[in-house]
């Protein structure tokens, strides 16, 4: 009787043990997940509850750890003097790694189905631009099938505001989101000086979810983007179905970094030391193929970010030593209207463009439409 109690205790004993060990590992595996989802250092801005609900649903793979400033960075010559702007970015420009609190990771039909993509557009938008996101779902940048070939959307966007004001900007995101399906968000701050990282936290998740997608529009959502136009371009590329390099729009070469350190563009010395940027073009709207943004996103592991995004895409393709080229159609500078006495926005100048930068919404929505009136007559218009 004795041995059979013995041996009873000695069963229940390992199986405490045993239980006592699996809550140690969960309770060590939830901390470690927590970590996952704090806000990150100035860079992050804190998340609604329901933000943080969304994250703690994806994959432990795809979200990080909380990154820390380089305190090191005042050790650089000059960075007292620096705008806090750019102590900032020089603090936290080694960040390339934050959580994702809105995703699409079947937008493009999973690895495999995303070759049937033919255009995605990618739009960098940020959290207070509402109508202009509702305006481009009503226009160009539709989810349709065009001349048989799909055209696919993406809003990519970061974090903005603080408080009341972040949780009901974040709010509204996921609300589109529900309902769309075609927002992509990261838990960083949303600022001209993070739009590098904006493009670079895209072509990573690109690599993951639509790396086979033939070509993309990356711009801006208040440009004017002709797609239907866009489409039959790319289908005119009879030695390119993706698969090689392409990458096009209003080329600027020639150029250097702004030392002007009141200009929105100012890049001081201890961001980029040469006096010359590579040729690239105008990040208001350009046009690349699949496999060139596979490219700059595989060159970007060896170039340390610089805050002007257009400027960092052409140091990238310059690295693999590919160029950007000229097109026609695409003018991020707004077209050129001859006379005052013309209508700046009559739709005959437009017709023929692949993109146009500054459109109202208003304008934008308006123009759309006239487009795409078959009675619109412009033997009589002189295009641009």
């Amino acid at each position: 009787m004795a041995r059979i109690f013995k041996k009873h205790f000695r069963t229940m004993i390992t199986a405490a043990v045993v239980l006592g060990l699996l809550v140690v590992i969960y309770l060590n595996d939830f901390e470690d997940f927590s970590d996952f989802t704090e806000p990150l250092d100035l860079n992050v801005r804190s998340q609604n509850s329901q933000a943080k609900l969304s994250t703690r649903s994806f994959s432990n793979k795809y979200t990080w750890p909380k990154c820390q400033r380089n305190e090191s960075a005042s050790n650089i010559t000059g960075f007292s003097s620096l705008p806090d702007n750019i102590k900032d970015f020089l603090s936290y420009h080694h960040c390339l790694h934050f959580p994702m609190l809105l995703d699409v990771p079947d937008k493009c039909g999973g690895v495999d189905g995303s070759a049937d993509v033919f255009l995605l557009l990618v739009i960098k938008t940020s959290a207070m631009n509402y109508d202009r996101r509702e305006v481009l779902r009503k226009t160009w940048a539709k989810e349709r099938k065009h001349n048989g070939v799909w055209i696919r959307r993406l809003f990519i966007a970061g974090t903005m505001g603080s408080g009341f004001e972040e949780e009901r900007l974040n709010q509204l995101l996921e609300i589109e989101h529900r309902k769309h399906n075609d927002i992509l968000q990261w838990d960083f701050k949303d600022s001209f000086y993070n739009l590098t990282l904006k493009q670079i936290l895209f072509l990573e998740w690109m690599e993951r979810n639509c790396p086979n997608a033939r070509f993309l529009m990356n711009g801006d959502d208040d440009v004017l983007a002709n797609t239907d136009n866009m489409v039959v371009y790319l289908q005119s590329l009879h030695k390119n179905n993706g698969s090689k390099h392409l990458f096009t729009g209003h080329l600027i070469q020639y150029v250097g970094p702004i030392r002007n350190p009141h200009s929105k563009y100012y890049v001081p010395v201890q961001v980029h030391e040469s006096n010359s940027y590579p040729p690239y073009c105008g990040g208001g709207g350009f046009i690349l193929s699949g496999y060139t943004a596979l490219v700059i996103y595989n060159m970007s592991h060896s170039i340390p970010l610089i805050p002007i995004d257009d400027v960092y895409m052409g140091m990238c393709l310059a690295k693999a030593g590919l160029r950007p080229t000229f097109h026609f159609g695409v003018r991020t500078a707004g077209l050129h209207i001859p006379s005052k006495s013309i209508d700046s926005y009559d739709p005959c100048y437009y017709k023929d463009m692949l993109l146009v930068h500054r459109f109202l919404s208003g304008n934008l929505y308006l123009m759309w439409q006239r487009l795409h009136d078959p009675n619109l007559n412009c033997s009589t218009s002189t295009p641009v």
